[in-house]
């Protein structure tokens, strides 16, 4: 996450309202903004149960290693972990946008210098698709950014948590869709897994993407955003919960549906301290969620909290609470099924 403060802007997200049912203990209770689809449990559930504690340690340990150096925007190091990335989606069956014609959108260093991105080299989001079956111009968004800090004085600070849990978690995410794609039931609307980066600079990836964007804006039915969800902070030492951030902002449904999902599955507390406007980290500023919520795309951010290694050498794997990374992935992905799959999008409105 994003470590130095950007300017207060004024802005809203927004979503859509209707009737739908969720099914909590085998009951059906209607309410008034959409809740989780139970349009297939039995293809949610089995694609749900794909997201293991196991894997998301397996890549976290790759995307973390000493041998990718801290992943600082543009290095060598942070292009292994893109090549990583590109490889797993690969080897799922995971394409690209077919319009971009490739994994990789390149953010080039003159954008990024023009922002105050100093003398940072070339660089490159990663985007993985899933083309939707029924609405597939509809674009739901899973973003996270891959870069980190890099190495300074010989020490390489990997960035377990900021963001290497938040890139396996959208790496795993993926592979839940693409479990239940290959069964035959695919998401309706199109999910693109957007692995930004320069999030560290500037959010420099993410407002590349929109303004440059690969599926027009005005498509983009919402970004859930995770950056940093592998540990918990001091203040939530041992609890099951998760930071939501802007999810009410634009949208009076998004809440309501990231709450549902929630209750269906893992029934994490769910944390608001940071959508208060007075809170003086203003966290709904720093992370690449941002980018959208300023274009008035509705928006969630998914964050454990700046616990005591955020932007230390120390944030390393052997921290990483992986059955608890596994929960809000798996949170983030029962969110993500049901704005894919409900019938209606959800609309903008508030400001």
């Amino acid at each position: 996450m994003k470590k130095i403060l950007i300017p207060l802007f004024s802005i809203a997200l927004l979503t859509s309202c209707g009737t739908s049912k969720v099914t909590t203990n085998n009951q059906e209770k209607a309410i008034s903004s959409p809740s989780v689809s139970t349009r297939n449990d039995k293809a949610f559930q089995s694609a749900y149960q794909n997201i293991t504690a196991e894997d998301l340690k397996k890549n976290l340990y790759i995307i973390a290693s000493d041998e990718m150096a801290g992943r600082d925007t543009g290095s060598p190091g942070q292009k292994k972990a893109g090549a990583y990335m590109v490889n797993f989606y690969k080897n799922l069956g995971i394409s690209y946008p077919k319009v971009l014609g490739s994994y990789y959108q390149k953010v080039p260093a003159d954008y990024m210098q023009k922002r105050g991105g100093g003398n940072l080299p070339d660089s490159e989001n990663i985007l993985a698709f899933i083309e939707g079956s029924e609405k597939p111009e509809e674009i739901i968004v899973i973003s996270a950014h891959y870069d980190h800090v890099g190495t300074r004085n010989g020490v390489v600070y990997n960035g377990a948590d900021d963001d290497g849990s938040g890139t396996v978690g959208v790496m795993e995410i993926a592979k839940a869709f693409q479990s239940a794609k290959k069964a035959g039931n695919g998401p309706k609307r199109s999910i693109l897994f957007l692995h930004v980066t320069g999030e560290e600079h500037g959010l420099f990836g993410s407002e590349f993407y929109s303004d440059n964007p690969v599926f027009p804006l005005a498509n983009t039915v919402v970004d859930l955003n995770i950056d940093m969800i592998g540990r918990d902070d001091p203040e939530n030492r041992g609890k099951n919960y998760v930071y939501v951030i802007g999810s009410e902002m634009l949208s009076s449904e998004l809440k309501v549906i990231n709450e549902a999902a929630n209750k269906m599955t893992n029934n994490l507390e769910l944390n608001y301290k940071y959508d208060d406007p007075n809170d003086p980290e203003r966290l709904y500023y720093r992370s690449d969620h941002y980018n959208f919520a300023k274009n008035n795309i509705p928006v969630a951010f998914f964050f454990d909290g700046i616990h005591e290694d955020y932007h230390k050498p120390t944030d390393d794997v052997e921290k990483i609470n992986f059955v608890l990374l596994q929960k809000r992935a798996q949170l983030v992905f029962a969110t993500a099924w049901e704005l894919a799959n409900r019938k209606e999008r959800i609309i903008v409105d508030k400001k």
